[in-house]
Parts: C-alpha cells; structure tokens; sequence
C-alpha cells in the first residue's frame, strides 16, 4: 500500500469540530478534580479555574494565528517544526504525546472505578478492556461515526450537569447549608502558591481546544473553522468549569464540611450527587459520568492517531505504520490500534501518574505555540508596529511566562516522569539524525493544505 495514495477527507464542518472538542475537554472533568482542588487550595477552587482560564485564553490567542498559518495536522508539533527547529518541533511533539496517547488510558481508569463500583463483583479490567474495544471500533468506522456519537454524549452530559447545578442551588437556597458569597474566587485565608498548584492540575480540563488543530486536514474551512473552535471550546469549557466549581464550593465552602459527606476526597463529586438529589440522581450522575468518559475517551483517540500520521507522514515515526491511511474508511488505522493498545495499560499505571504525564505534556505545548508566534513574527514579517509588537510579541509572551510558571508548579512526580520521557525522545532524535548530521524529514504542508 503507498501511503501517499489515501489522505484524509475534508467532511467537518465547525459544529463538528466544536463537538470533538468539548467532548475532547470532557465536562465532567470538573466534577473529577473537584475534591482534591478543594482540599488544596482550601475551598478556592474558582479561583484556580480563574488562573487557567487567563492562562488558556492567552494560549488560545496563539494557536488561532497558527492555526491560520498552518492548517494541517501536527498542531504545536507542526508550530514548533515550521518556525522554530525541526528538531525542537519533534521533542515538542513528543512531549504532546503524552497529552493524546494518556488520555483514553485515564478514561479506561475512571471507567473501570464507576463499574467497579456498582458492580463489585464483576473484575475491573474487564469494564476498562470493554471500554477500550468500543472506542477503538467507534474510531476505525470513522470520524464522523465519532463525531456523531459525541454530539449525544456532550449534550447529555451538560442537562445532567444543569440539573447538578439547579439541585446544588435548591440545597443552599432551600436547606439553609452553604452561603453565596465571593470567598470562592478571594478570601484572606487564600494562598496564592497552592491555588497556582491547583491551577496546574486543573490544566487538564482545558485540553480539548487544542486538540482541535490536530483535525485541520478534515476541516472543509480549516483557516476559519479551527480558529474559530479553539476560542468557542476554551471560552465555553471556561464559563461552565467556574459556574459549576461556584455552586459546588458555595455548597461546602470548607474542607471540613466536604468531608462530613466524603471522607475519600476523590470521590467527592458523587457523594454530592447523592447528597442533593438521593440515590436516584447518584445513579443518573454516574451515567453521565460514564458518558464523559466514553465521549472523551473516543475524542482522545481520534486526535492522537492524527498526530502519529503527521510525525509518520514526515519520516519522524515510521512511514509505513504511522503514515497508513485505510483506503476504504480513510481512518488512520493502524494508529487507532496503537493508541487503544496503549490506553489498555491503564489496568498496570495509576491515575496519578497518567494526570501527571499529560499536565508535563500539556504545558510544554502550550509554551512552546506561544513561542512559535514570536519567532515566525520576527522572521516573517518586514514591518514591525507597536500594535503588531503587542498582538505578536507581548501578549504570546505572556502566555509564555504564565504556562512555564505553571509547568514549574507541577509536583516532583510530573517532573521526574515528563523528564525522563523528553529524555528517551531526544536519544530516538539523535538516532534519527544521526547525531545531527542529517536533518529530520520534513513534509510539504503547503501541499496539503491546498487538498
């Protein structure tokens, strides 16, 4: 088979794109972290979404004018490659990585808890196998057989999560428990340290705009569209992440009282459900926790098996295996097996340490798009205004800085992990190159981006 004869097909529209994408963020990852945010910033959860939010709008800011420039799959990998270094642009990639190939391994996690949990007597790994099986099928039929199973999915889980909200208010409202107050987002007792600490765990909720850019290929307006996505899944994703962490920090404005319902903090979010609306609203809580993992789960996959095609495109992973597009269903086959075979190992790692390996990922991403925007403004651009300086130079810098500063508060585990994984990528480079006499492959995304 000549990988070169089968590509990508241009069938999404924007409604699908933002779909892929919020269901990429997964909403009910609010609910995941709720509990241990909680407990680290000492009832400030709002404020570290506040903190992220900044950073990701900033962020986002720059994967729009890159996006616009090159609108094909690869996202901060093909950024990073095409303005700054084609060797940097691997590491990055495979720094982004861990983000794609982590993800559905975390939702097999979560899936396997929810399951076990209901039915204790059924082994763990037979839901998180299950669930693998039905993602990769899901995405081997085609992204639009993914597209439309995420649509029903996203949209499940926002009523569930209005009728969270509405039963969250009715308590505080109607039970005289919790109190409406600013304390949330400000309050004396705040430390700014361990709210940034949580802002950099809570990174991982905003994963799915960028998550967008790796679909460019399949986009039938990809300059307009995918831009156009990244700023409606971060800006939506943002808005419904501070409204829900409000109303559940108003409800228990203290640690003290969050553990009166939960004595395992982690598993806040579905003693709260039962706490508002009984047994009958946890069961339904938990379906669309279900759900969540499913849908994002499947939006994960999708993106990570784009990326693998773009690096096996350009010769970075091997041509013949990454760069393979089924000639029927124009799906990145053999990826998607890959990717499920890798979130498979979710029955031997633990939660902590995948959620480590994607914020690690997630931030030197993001840093280095930023970065991307400034150092394709100085070489390609002749004039340089003062409004141009701000949009070009400043403002990506900021982003910069807030997303280095976040990536230095992760927790030594993140660190040692993401190091030693940067580490194995650049040996595979120095091979690649041998020793950097020979420059890395490289694709005419030109080319594609007329398909």
């Amino acid at each position: 088979m000549n990988t070169n004869e089968s590509k990508l097909k241009r069938t999404l529209k924007l409604r699908h794109i933002l779909v892929l994408g919020l269901a990429y963020m997964s909403p009910f990852a609010v609910f995941d972290t709720f509990g241990i945010i909680s407990e680290l910033t000492n009832g400030h959860v709002p404020a570290s979404y506040v903190l992220v939010m900044i950073a990701v709008l900033f962020t986002v800011f720059s994967y729009s004018k890159m996006a616009k420039i090159y609108p094909s799959s690869g996202s901060a990998y093909t950024y990073t490659r095409r303005t700054i270094n084609s060797g940097l642009g691997f590491l990055v990639g495979w720094a982004v990585l861990l983000d794609y190939l982590f993800l559905p391994m975390i939702n097999a996690m979560f899936t396997g808890i929810y399951l076990s949990a209901v039915f204790p007597t059924v082994p763990s790994w037979i839901w998180v196998l299950g669930m693998v099986i039905l993602i990769t099928t899901m995405n081997i039929a085609g992204v639009k057989i993914a597209v439309s199973a995420n649509t029903l999915m996203v949209i499940f889980q926002a009523l569930i999560a209005a009728i969270f909200i509405f039963l969250t208010a009715r308590s505080i409202i109607v039970g005289n428990i919790g109190y409406f107050s600013f304390n949330p987002f400000y309050s004396e007792a705040m430390n700014f340290s361990t709210v940034f600490a949580g802002a950099s765990i809570l990174m991982l909720s905003f994963l799915g705009f960028d998550a967008v850019t790796t679909l460019s290929e399949e986009a039938v307006k990809p300059k307009t569209d995918i831009p156009r996505a990244i700023f409606l899944v971060a800006f939506l994703g943002g808005i419904f992440f501070l409204a829900v962490s409000y109303f559940m920090q108003s409800l228990f404005p203290s640690v003290g009282a969050l553990v009166q319902i939960s004595p395992d903090i982690e598993e806040a979010s579905p003693n709260i459900a039962l706490y508002i609306g009984g047994s009958l609203f946890q069961a339904i809580f938990l379906s669309g926790a279900l759900t969540a993992c499913i849908a994002s789960g499947l939006a994960g996959q999708t993106s990570a098996s784009r990326l693998l095609y773009a690096m096996g495109r350009d010769g970075i992973l091997f041509k013949r295996v990454f760069a393979y597009i089924h000639p029927k269903l124009a799906t990145p086959v053999l990826n998607i097996v890959l990717t499920g075979i890798l979130a498979s190992s979710a029955l031997f790692l633990s939660l902590h340490t995948a959620t480590s390996l994607i914020n690690f990922g997630a931030f030197t991403a993001f840093a280095f798009v930023n970065l991307s925007v400034v150092f394709y403004y100085f070489k390609r651009n002749k004039s340089h205004t003062m409004r141009s300086v701000f949009s070009h130079v400043a403002v990506p810098f900021i982003g910069f800085s807030l997303n280095a500063y976040l990536w230095y508060k992760l927790d030594t585990a993140a660190m040692t992990l993401g190091l030693f994984w940067m580490a194995v990528g650049f040996i595979y480079l120095l091979s690649a190159t041998k020793f950097f006499t020979k420059a890395p492959p490289e694709f005419n995304f030109d080319e594609s981006a007329a398909g």
